[in-house]
């Protein structure tokens, strides 16, 4: 490892909620400077996990929460005959882990896409500070709340669009996502394989493959490797069926 890339680390490991540039998006934005610290004192900032390492596995006990700070995660579940289903991909900012507050176990494993940091928040520690928090219990109850929500936009993915509608909009929502990070929403590396895309919309990998081939040829996109670049937005909303009229583009929601 480079000295250049220790110093990353360390600068990274050094980083509290109240100078994390991603608290706004993982934390209430009106917690004043004493719940800050209070909150700091009980997260623990991971050394960076690398691409293929599990954060947790499935059947686990549930203990933490997991805010990242960098890279990506995805998340799955095995079937009892041995089958993989991706429940989800999470970037910076965004908590992992929810779903094992409902029966004391992950449901689901977690693993990472890429070289990855996260902050680990004990959920008995948090609840105990949440009581104490009106905003920060509020905090946790919105994190749910999106959960729920994006499993329900899931579910209308899967059972009423077509293949090329579930592309287009997983396009358009990972845009989304990147541009609430402060990053560009046309231009990003998708971190995720073809076939993990595929697996968590339903779809063959020759379909995934194919249908990116057609949106290039389009000209909707530009794709080298994993990095994408969205070239004509209201096209691809278009695409998605989440785009009716002149001017659309910037109005539709994506989730």
């Amino acid at each position: 490892m480079s000295d250049t890339q220790k110093l990353k680390i360390a600068n990274i490991n050094e980083v509290h909620c109240n100078t994390c540039s991603l608290s706004s998006l993982c934390l209430p934005v009106s917690l004043n400077n004493d719940d800050m610290v209070k909150l700091d004192d009980i997260v623990d900032k991971s050394k960076p996990l690398h691409k293929g390492d599990f954060l947790f596995r499935q059947g686990e006990n549930f203990g933490s929460l997991y805010a990242i700070r960098a890279g990506s995660i995805k998340t799955y579940s095995v079937s009892p005959d041995g089958e993989e289903q991706i429940n989800g991909f999470y970037f910076p900012g965004e908590l992992v882990g929810l779903a094992g507050l409902d029966s004391g176990a992950y449901p689901m494993s977690a693993k990472m896409l890429e070289t990855t940091t996260v902050c680990e928040i004990p959920f008995e520690r948090l609840d105990d500070l949440s009581g104490q928090m009106p905003e920060l219990r509020r905090s946790i109850m919105r994190s749910l709340g999106r959960e729920i929500s994006e499993d329900q936009q899931m579910m209308m993915l899967l059972s009423k669009k077509t293949a090329e509608q579930r592309i287009a909009t997983f396009m358009l929502k990972i845009a989304d996502r990147f541009a609430a990070r402060g990053y560009s929403s046309t231009s990003f590396r998708l971190s995720m394989s073809r076939n993990e895309i595929g697996n968590y919309l339903g779809l063959a990998v020759e379909t995934v493959s194919r249908i990116f081939t057609r949106f290039s040829s389009q000209n909707l996109i530009r794709v080298e490797g994993k990095e994408l670049e969205i070239l004509d937005t209201q096209a691809l909303m278009e695409a998605a069926g989440e785009c009716h009229g002149p001017g659309c583009g910037s109005q539709a929601k994506l989730g």
